[in-house]
């Protein structure tokens, strides 16, 4: 569309915006009727450790999303001479899980604890074991109930609980409520309903120290909706939170609020059965649509679902990228103190480049990324190691190689189970995040740990703040077709995407890669225990 015509549709109010806080940075976009980005803002910040507890503040919250909004405003200013008046609709994700618990003045009880937390051990193996279903330590109930287990003071205060993109809609809207694909990092959900899984609400609430709070769990937890839902909309308060200079107006309908889970889904076209996606960022997890239920429970395997309430197989690990941008750091300031100038994208890319050329199985040189604890290879606290055998090929393609099959190793140690004991069969992930910026390297390397043909979108460029914008857009104008059709026949109907199926050798040196891999988690088990 020509720059004029695209003034003429954010004038009259039929633009949509979509914001995602994601772990190291919140992005804005604001979109069209023909799902393309018009504009674009972000703004940058980091968790922290207090205390022993990672979390952000909410003023942080609060300044983070206005900035962003200010620079995406900016942009639409600088591009099409016009300000932001009126939207059709808007959308706000978030990362997943967490604990956001509030008294009934909406006072927060304590510092907002986000899913890199693993402080939950106890609550999430007794939860798993009562309910029959794998209750992971990240999960919104897993903290509740280990902060009943511990006698915390604030526990009979709780009104309600909520996650980060319910909170942030709650204040904006006015309304207590989730997207199912959110809800299910809280609750297990029943996709027969689309909604908390009765049978287990029973089981939670009869546990004695459960029946003893002043509250009812059905009470406290938001209201599950579904994709499509538009009994949200933009308050003038919340219009004034998200645009202090007032230009912004009240009235826009808010789809659900979900995860970075559900709205990667939606970016990736990955919401019909035998598709997934791959979210490779800060951390990293991976998305299956079932076409049948799991024989077993598996600890390594979350059961949650699509924003349209069907079930998926959910691998998630804390750590990724962290450790290969520490790495990247350092050879940036090799490079400065050489007196190189290699831009930083450019050194990214020639540093994934080079993980091609090392040997299959990374020739004998093994790094685990752990910064923070991983429970997936049951692991609380995390120290970034690598150990090579004495006559490894220690050379930087393999470096790399390893470096970069580190970030994956634990999504691959999870995903095994599916392939190998629940046999359940993948047509296509789609990748998107920072890990597959680089062409062809994410891709070709995640195919072989993942034993499927990995595919990247163009449009997966924009990530979770594209995907909810989306949703916003699905909100307002299409409930008449079911999710998984909108996306197929509207939103990706002539979408670019390249695939790249996995190669034998590539498979068999992840795998002989894997088998020292696994064996020496025991060396990162001692570290954690030994290093202070």
């Amino acid at each position: 569309m020509e720059k004029t015509d695209i003034k003429k549709v954010i004038d009259s109010g039929e633009s949509c915006l979509g914001i995602e806080l994601g772990s190291t940075r919140i992005k804005a976009v604001l979109i069209g009727p023909d799902f393309s980005v018009y504009a674009s803002g972000e703004h940058t910040w980091e968790n922290r450790l207090e205390n022993g507890i990672w979390t952000y503040s909410l003023d942080d919250v609060w300044s983070g999303l206005r900035d962003a909004y200010a620079s995406l405003a900016k942009e639409v200013k600088e591009k099409y001479d016009t300000d932001i008046k009126v939207l059709k609709s808007a959308g706000f994700s978030a990362m997943m899980h967490g604990y956001l618990p509030f008294d009934k003045d909406d006072n927060l009880l304590t510092p907002f604890r986000t899913w890199r937390n693993t402080i939950t051990a106890e609550a999430a193996q007794k939860l798993t074991n009562l309910f029959e279903f794998n209750i992971p330590q990240r999960w919104s109930i897993a903290h509740l109930y280990q902060a009943v287990l511990n006698d915390e003071d604030h526990i009979d205060k709780i009104s309600f609980i909520t996650t980060l993109a319910g909170y942030v809609h709650w204040k904006l809207t006015g309304d207590k409520v989730l997207g199912v694909g959110e809800a299910s990092g809280m609750f297990p959900i029943d996709s027969n309903i689309c909604d908390y899984d009765k049978t287990m609400l029973d089981k939670f609430s009869s546990i004695d120290k459960i029946s003893q709070m002043p509250w009812n769990i059905r009470d406290i937890l938001p209201k599950v909706l579904i994709a499509g839902d538009s009994s949200s909309h933009l308050t003038e308060q919340g219009a004034i939170l998200l645009d202090p200079t007032g230009t912004l107006r009240a009235g826009a309908v808010v789809c659900p609020p979900e995860g970075d889970a559900g709205t990667g889904m939606v970016a990736t076209n990955s919401v019909t059965p035998r598709t997934g996606n791959i979210s490779a960022g800060t951390s990293i997890f991976s998305m299956v649509v079932l076409d049948k239920a799991l024989e077993n429970v598996y600890s390594k395997i979350d059961m949650v679902t699509t924003p349209s309430g069907a079930p998926v197989a959910m691998v998630h690990c804390n750590n990724c990228t962290s450790e290969i941008d520490a790495w990247v750091k350092i050879f940036a300031e090799y490079n400065k103190m050489m007196g190189f100038d290699i831009s930083k994208a450019k050194l990214y890319d020639l540093l994934y480049e080079k993980a091609l050329e090392g040997d299959k199985d990374c020739g004998g040189i093994y790094t685990y990324n752990y910064l923070s604890g991983e429970p997936v290879t049951d692991l609380d606290e995390g120290r970034p190691l690598m150990v090579r055998l004495p006559d490894a090929k220690f050379n930087l393609a393999n470096f790399m190689r390893t470096t970069v099959f580190s970030a994956m190793a634990t999504l691959k140690y999870g995903n095994d189970i599916l392939h190998d004991k629940e046999n359940i069969k993948i047509d296509c992930l789609t990748g998107h995040g920072g890990l597959f910026k680089t062409p062809l390297v994410g891709q070709k390397l995640m195919a072989a740990a993942m034993r499927a043909p990995i595919a990247v979108m163009k449009t997966a460029a924009e990530g979770g703040a594209w995907g909810i914008a989306v949703l916003a857009l699905y909100a307002a104008n299409c409930q008449c077709l079911d999710l998984a059709s909108f996306l197929q026949e509207k939103v990706f109907k002539d979408a670019e995407k390249t695939v790249i199926d996995p190669d034998i050798d590539d498979i068999e040196g992840f795998n002989k890669y894997m088998q020292n891999y696994i064996s020496g988690l025991a060396c990162e088990k001692a570290a954690t225990e030994r290093i202070r």
